[in-house]
């Protein structure tokens, strides 16, 4: 078997090659538009195709051949008992998606900041979600209904500010297996931590972010919805396969 011929088979074996979408869809989806030439990482030139109008364009195939390997690795991650993979994306556009996917795959995730210690003091965002889940189990106790009006008051309020940092990582009773960012610019803080502590991390890496602070980087427009959405997708489609479950959207 020839050297090309072995690639090729080897990419027919991929487990996810069905769930990543053709050149046609992403280029529709506008994933290969990126920033304009004052705006770019110097990292990020051998994913550049061309330049149109001062605006880089991403190198499609490029960017398939790497969702494809980042979709291979979290079917791999999701293939393992008590493994997630953490989904986080803070950036506005990419909030609503980050969610959707991550609660269709049953994943925890970050949307709204990221908290400065999430992964490197992880023993104490433990001991938030221990306490917030004592506070909810105990809401209709008697010792709760004997307390005062300023107390309940007092007790209600930590109880929306818990569920509100805490979020959608209250699931975790661990270090996530790995991170999956809708915009590894934006996440720079969540890749020093997880860098820091050892998780491997999937991200999609437009034209001003550091590719090489990502185990699985995936050169694509962060920017634009449909290209965060497509690209999610592809990632939560490979999680949802692994875990037989049957991805709703």
């Amino acid at each position: 078997m020839s050297p090309k011929t072995a690639t090729k088979a080897a990419k027919a074996a991929s487990p996810v090659e069905g769930f990543v979408p053709e050149l046609v869809a992403l280029l529709e989806a506008g994933v290969h538009f990126g920033h304009e030439r004052s705006k770019r990482n110097p990292k990020m030139e051998p994913f550049i195709f061309t330049q149109r109008n001062r605006v880089a364009i991403l190198d499609l195939e490029q960017t398939r051949e790497q969702l494809i390997k980042a979709a291979d690795f979290a079917h791999e991650i999701a293939s393992k008992p008590a493994s997630n993979i953490l989904f986080v994306g803070t950036k506005r556009q990419a909030r609503p998606i980050i969610q959707k996917y991550a609660e269709a795959t049953e994943q925890p995730f970050i949307t709204k900041r990221w908290l400065g210690g999430t992964l490197t003091n992880f023993s104490t965002i433990l001991k938030s979600i221990e306490k917030l889940e004592e506070l909810k189990r105990t809401e209709d106790s008697p010792s709760v209904a004997n307390l005062t009006k300023k107390e309940k008051a007092v007790r209600a309020k930590e109880i929306e500010r818990l569920e509100e940092v805490l979020e959608g990582i209250r699931t975790l009773k661990s270090l996530p297996s790995a991170l999956f960012l809708a915009s590894a610019h934006n996440e720079r803080i969540a890749i020093r931590e997880a860098r820091r502590v050892g998780v491997p991390i999937i991200g999609i890496a437009d034209t001003n972010a550091d590719p090489e602070q990502l185990d699985y980087p995936i050169s694509a427009n962060d920017d634009a919805l449909r290209s965060i959405e497509i690209i999610t997708q592809a990632i939560a489609q490979s999680i949802a396969s692994a875990r037989g479950i049957n991805l709703k959207v």
